[in-house]
């Protein structure tokens, strides 16, 4: 049977350790949420045959709204990009043509377990811009401008937690500013790296 100070010490360390081993982790998300990013992402907009397809590049710049928002499970940034879209012409027309859109968006970011989990989910809304109205044999857009919200979820990764992946949907459309207005549907998967 063990000393009653030794089973204390042995508690004691445990939850130190356990403290530790959590404030650590969540520093770290904490940190690597409120740093600047670099990202590429790869999108889908499914429709069988018709299908576009998207290639993005982009920065996030992180932001406190608040001054509560400097530290814990909620955080605010700023995504400014660049994109293309290779989609099928009209049917009459026939062949591709890719369409060069650049936008921001807003986003709050969530991470789980009170900031300490690699886990996290996010939304936002932005504006975006493209050079020609989107058309394809399914979709034709009435207006260059868009409104875009995005919803995902990802993962933080590496060393210092400085690397995720996240797959998101994400919508265009006008906002009935004009129509036709069909928006377009997103299945994009991320990768993002922060320095």
């Amino acid at each position: 049977m063990s000393h009653p100070s030794r089973r204390l010490q042995a508690a004691l360390f445990a939850a130190f350790f356990s403290v530790s081993l959590t404030a650590a982790a969540q520093s770290t998300f904490e940190t690597q949420d409120r740093t600047k990013g670099v990202y590429i992402d790869l999108g889908r907009a499914p429709h069988g045959a018709d299908s576009s397809n998207s290639l993005t590049a982009g920065l996030v710049v992180p932001y406190a709204l608040t001054e509560g928002m400097k530290s814990g499970p909620l955080s605010f940034y700023a995504d400014y990009f660049a994109a293309v879209w290779n989609a099928p012409r009209p049917t009459d027309v026939g062949g591709y043509h890719n369409y060069y859109q650049i936008g921001a968006i807003a986003m709050w970011r969530w991470r789980f377990a009170g900031g300490a989990s690699p886990w996290f989910a996010e939304a936002g809304i932005g504006v975006t811009t493209m050079n020609d109205l989107y058309e394809t044999p399914v979709k034709e857009f009435s207006t260059r401008f868009q409104f875009t919200e995005p919803a995902g979820v990802g993962y933080t990764f590496g060393d210092h937690g400085q690397q995720e992946v996240s797959l998101r949907l994400q919508h265009f459309s006008n906002g009935h500013v004009k129509t036709p207005n069909p928006g377009e549907n997103w299945v994009r998967v991320r990768y993002l790296y922060r320095f």
